[in-house]
């Protein structure tokens, strides 16, 4: 089991090497980032895009590009569409933005003739290492949909499910988030929460998964505080996903690890036929280096 980001990084570098295809490969952070990944040996990188910006980039940051293959688009659209069909055609192992917009990319990847679309909802997962928990902890999704149907949360369950049994998790512990425990008709989260709690006692998302909810943030990390609540739990303090009911929730929280808890992160879109890399300008360096190593494992499983 991945139980740190330091592992996380190993993990990549041990594994099978990925083959990363880069759309739009002109971007100065992220073309720094996966250099470096491919140095660490945790990828072998395919960058599309401009050439002539690729190497100008590369020259300006030291970068040698010799070992790689780039293929020169200059459209951004077609170099989304070139990017894709690379890993649809089994020339490379997963995705990555460059400087593009999100929704050109994620418009080849949806493509019926090219693309890599499956019947799962895409949906975003970030995974955190904090100082004060145990273990590496999952959140979704913050970063792609809105406000999730319940049909959606069960799609999105199922991914964050996925990526972590890509990270070793055995039994994983989904905590459906709510402001309150007990199910309240006139707050959509507890019942969601609660119907997909029924579902994992049903064994619908398989084995070695246990979902419960509703749960507040603080039963979903502290056993203590489900102590002193004299809340019964099975994952109260040993959650490992947090399933957010919407984007601003996963957005807070997420931040809030980031900036006021110190965490480092990683994060990936799931629910396509590869993991798809997804990284802000924000982003630190780190960020980037770690979502490369986190989409290299997860598409190293599914081989």
């Amino acid at each position: 089991m991945i139980k740190s980001v330091k592992d996380l990084l190993s993990a990549a570098q041990k594994g099978l090497k990925m083959n990363l295809v880069v759309a739009a490969a002109q971007d100065e952070d992220v073309l720094f980032a996966v250099c470096k990944a491919a140095e660490e040996g945790l990828v072998n990188p395919i960058l599309v895009g401009d050439e002539n910006a690729i190497r100008k980039i590369a020259g300006e940051q030291s970068l040698d590009l010799n070992h790689y293959e780039i293929i020169h688009v200059e459209d951004l659209t077609e170099a989304a569409r070139v990017s894709v069909k690379l890993v649809s055609d089994g020339k490379g192992d997963f995705l990555m933005k460059g400087l593009i917009d999100t929704a050109i990319l994620l418009k080849a990847v949806l493509d019926k003739e090219i693309g890599l679309r499956t019947d799962r909802l895409l949906s975003h997962v970030m995974i955190y290492e904090v100082p004060h928990y145990h273990k590496l902890i999952f959140l979704t999704d913050g970063g792609m949909n809105i406000e999730p149907t319940f049909e959606d949360k069960v799609k999105i369950t199922q991914n964050a499910i996925d990526a972590c049994k890509a990270m070793g998790v055995l039994t994983v512990k989904v905590a459906a988030i709510a402001a309150k425990e007990k199910v309240n008709e006139k707050m959509l989260a507890t019942v969601d929460a609660r119907k997909l709690q029924e579902m994992s006692e049903r064994g619908e998302f398989g084995e070695g998964v246990i979902v419960e909810g509703p749960l507040a943030m603080d039963l979903a990390v502290s056993a203590e505080a489900a102590r002193i609540k004299n809340f019964k739990s099975n994952i109260a303090g040993e959650t490992d996903v947090l399933l957010v009911p919407t984007i601003e929730v996963g957005n807070g929280i997420g931040k809030t690890l980031t900036y006021l808890a110190g965490a480092e992160s990683a994060g990936i879109i799931m629910g396509a036929k590869v993991p798809v890399v997804l990284v802000s300008r924000a982003d630190s360096y780190e960020a980037k280096l770690n979502s490369i190593a986190l989409g290299s494992v997860i598409a190293a499983y599914s081989k």
